[in-house]
């Protein structure tokens, strides 16, 4: 059987599927009629085989406990060794509901309240919220735009923040979201020795590994065997194949110590077993989504590289932060004059766009907008051309 969901053109109704990216605008404060580009969530139909997969668990008919066995495993382990030269063993796998979960699992099996865990501004908003939550210290280093119009770590404010903050846990965002980093074998190990030299641990949250459009990226563990030892390394179909309601992430803990430490917690939280159709559609992903993945992924790029075109050439005083990976595109809209609350008004208000406010991502995050460009190109057309004329 061929794959059937190659057509990335077609724009899909999605209003009235229970979907929080259409359909919780007034909920979350915001018009009713706006457009919705914000939420990392692609609006493309995932692969047909997924489709299938599902369809056929269904008319099963019974949904009672589910749990998967060394298939499950084999399949995962053989999409990272393809895609990203990491090799895994079974032990390593936790299943969690979702990374963020993940990341609330490790800050109470690895900190205690009060304590101290470090970001990288500007970042994924739940990271803080998830650390803030729990009674921890939100601990930021802030990512610098050089000249290059890409993001850096700074590595002396980093180490700084570790000692003088008592660090001992670490969030790691890679590929970077929102700013598009897909950071570098060097700059990764650099980071990773201070985390070893002040004994750090690190969560690194790679549920976007699987889009890189400049460079390659590295799996943080498989770097060093130093680095298994501190690693907590999140990955998800979610990302990839359009599965977040799905509600699964593959968590890989390659120290027993850790792991087990992790694994309490997840037990203390209840959890056991996770929704067999999560389970269904991570195994059909890996195994036969690899044509619809290749096909999504040149279409994105595509709609990457429209964007920037559009950028330079029509709206002057805003520019685009090179791009590496994620779908999630940065702009910096500083040099329009406006104030973050006036382009937020404008953005929202005037354009009907609902896109993320980069102030959400932190202080340095003010003046930029986020904008997920995994749609059909016809909507993104319509997206720029409305930013064009409420900035104009």
């Amino acid at each position: 059987m061929a794959e059937r969901n190659l057509d990335f053109d077609s724009v899909i109704d999605r209003r009235g599927t229970k979907s929080l990216k259409y359909d919780f605008a007034k909920k979350r404060g915001k018009p009713e009629d706006v457009l919705p580009l914000w939420v990392a969530d692609m609006d493309f139909k995932t692969s047909s085989y997924i489709e299938d997969a599902l369809v056929e668990r269904a008319g099963h008919g019974i949904f009672g406990y589910s749990e998967v066995q060394r298939p499950y495993f084999e399949i995962v382990s053989a999409w990272m060794k393809k895609h990203h030269d990491w090799d895994v063993q079974e032990e390593w796998l936790v299943k969690t509901p979702g990374s963020i979960f993940a990341l609330a699992m490790a800050i109470r099996a690895y900190t205690k309240p009060g304590d101290g865990v470090l970001i990288q501004m500007p970042v994924y908003y739940p990271f803080s919220e998830v650390i803030e939550d729990n009674g921890r210290k939100v601990v930021g280093s802030t990512l610098y735009l050089g000249e290059d119009n890409r993001y850096h770590m700074d590595f002396e404010d980093l180490e700084k923040k570790i000692v003088g903050e008592d660090v001992k846990l670490f969030f790691l965002c890679s590929p970077h979201n929102p700013v598009g980093r897909v950071w570098t074998r060097e700059e990764l190990t650099r980071l990773g020795d201070i985390c070893v030299k002040h004994h750090v641990l690190v969560v690194s949250d790679e549920i976007h590994q699987d889009f890189v459009f400049q460079g390659k990226h590295f799996v943080f563990a498989g770097l060093k065997k130093e680095y298994e030892d501190i690693s907590i390394v999140c990955t998800s179909p979610s990302k990839t194949f359009n599965l977040a309601g799905m509600v699964l992430s593959n968590i890989f803990i390659p120290n027993h110590k850790l792991r087990h430490k992790f694994c309490r917690e997840v037990a203390a939280a209840g959890i056991s077993q996770l929704g067999v159709m999560g389970l269904i559609a991570c195994e059909a992903a890996y195994s036969k989504g690899e044509e619809w993945y290749q096909a999504m992924l040149a279409y994105v790029a595509d709609n990457i590289a429209f964007t920037k075109k559009y950028v330079e050439e029509k709206l002057p005083g805003v520019r685009m932060t090179e791009h590496e990976g994620t779908y999630l595109v940065w702009l910096d809209f500083r040099g329009t004059g406006l104030s973050a609350e006036e382009l937020d008004e404008r953005i929202v208000y005037r354009a009907k766009l609902w896109l993320d406010s980069g102030k959400i991502f932190g202080e340095s995050g003010r003046g930029f907008q986020r904008i997920n460009v995994a749609c059909p190109r016809s909507v993104l057309s319509e997206v720029l051309e409305r930013i064009r004329k409420v900035i104009e």
